[in-house]
């Protein structure tokens, strides 16, 4: 069995798999992993609820872009599931010839959303529009060539700054508001945030299809916490919650056929 964890500035989101499929999925608040050890007993504890052998668990990937817990997360599975570590990072064999400047810019996230949305998707041109504490835009084409991409702060973050950094406004529930004319303060800041964020990615849609993949058909791939908010809005073709754990999984395989031990400990 695989564990894979995508480690993200707000959650680690994990999941087991054997062979192909996915057994269970978890989330972890990020600022929680303290020690190893809590880590450790939490994960013991979680596998144990779900009927799943530590002994089964013999390899775990891992993406992150939080590299101040990667040593704690990478101390935690070599004590307490004593498996072998696969870290997706920069020169790892994926698949994807990454178009960027700077290639070791690309977060591990994004790497593996990629790979996971080339596997579902072959031979077409895809964005993936993951929404979490950011919101990353990215596009790759039918050659699998990773293109780049946009990031714009996530709902939740917009709703924070907001907050913090004004006196009057307050925090608020993130979900679709009746209208997009409020009729309080605590209605407009939730009208704000939703058609802001739903009229920005319209937008950057629009300005992918037409002057990047110059009018050809796209997929559109939601994932991410807040994805499924914008379900009903036309905004997505696909919704994949699981995309970062089948893109993990699908780079831990593609480095066992290549003989890619570069990244594991």
């Amino acid at each position: 069995m695989l564990l894979c964890l995508d480690v993200g500035n707000t959650h680690i989101f994990g999941g087991v798999f054997e062979h192909e499929n996915l057994l269970t999925r978890f989330r972890y608040a990020t600022h929680l992993i303290g020690t190893s050890d809590q880590l450790g007993i939490f994960l013991i504890n979680l596998l144990r609820a779900k009927n799943i052998e530590l002994k089964n668990i013999s390899a775990t990937a891992i993406s992150s872009v939080v590299p101040s817990w990667d040593y704690t997360i990478k101390h935690t599975i070599s004590s307490y599931l004593s498996s072998s570590i696969f870290l997706l990072q920069s020169g790892v064999k994926t698949g994807l010839n990454i178009k960027y400047k700077n290639p070791k810019e690309v977060g591990a996230d994004k790497i593996a959303n990629a790979i996971g949305a080339i596997h579902a998707f072959p031979q077409k041109n895809i964005i993936i529009i993951d929404m979490g504490t950011a919101t990353t835009v990215c596009a790759i084409n039918k050659k699998r060539d990773y293109l780049g991409g946009t990031i714009l702060p996530g709902i939740r973050l917009g709703m924070e700054a907001l907050k913090s950094n004004t006196a009057k406004l307050m925090a608020v529930d993130i979900e679709e508001p009746t209208s997009c004319l409020g009729r309080t303060t605590h209605e407009s800041i939730q009208a704000g945030l939703f058609y802001g964020h739903l009229g920005a990615l319209k937008e950057i849609i629009n300005q992918f299809k037409t002057n990047i993949f110059l009018g050809e058909p796209v997929i559109v791939i939601g994932t991410g916490g807040f994805s499924q908010l914008f379900r009903e809005k036309s905004l997505f073709d696909v919704i994949l919650p699981d995309l970062v754990l089948y893109g993990l999984h699908h780079a831990y395989v593609n480095s066992i056929v290549y003989g890619d031990k570069t990244n594991y400990s």
